[in-house]
């Protein structure tokens, strides 16, 4: 995952827990493409001083990544639930053969839109 992603992912799980405006420059950052010093010129601060606002805050998210791992946890379980969705897609399939049971495809059915709760989710 490329590092602006793994960043707003983080920001995600871990925004809350940084100062407002720590929070506000990464998302600046990361999210709406801003240039460190349209930052600076938004935010009435030195390009430096948002340049290791957002140090700060990336280093602390990463540290809180690495004691917690609720992004590596969703990520799996976002690859789980695909995997899950993909397999009961395939019963599914196998459902509509010629006397197969008819709660096969139900189950398969239902599964696949359990599994896609969870992806949105």
């Amino acid at each position: 995952m490329s590092k602006n992603l793994e960043i707003s992912l983080l920001l995600d799980f871990y925004g809350d827990m940084l100062t407002e405006k720590q929070r506000n420059m990464v998302d600046y950052y990361y999210n709406d493409d801003l240039s460190l010093s349209e930052i600076a010129e938004n935010e009435g601060i030195s390009r430096q001083g948002v340049r290791d606002s957002i140090k700060r805050a990336e280093a602390q998210m990463l540290e809180m990544e690495d004691r917690l791992g609720l992004a590596k946890r969703f990520r799996v379980m976002s690859a789980d639930a695909q995997e899950i969705y993909q397999l009961a897609q395939t019963i599914r399939q196998y459902s509509d053969y010629p006397g197969a049971p008819r709660e096969v495809g139900e189950g398969a059915a239902r599964i696949m839109a359990l599994a896609d709760m969870l992806q949105k989710a």
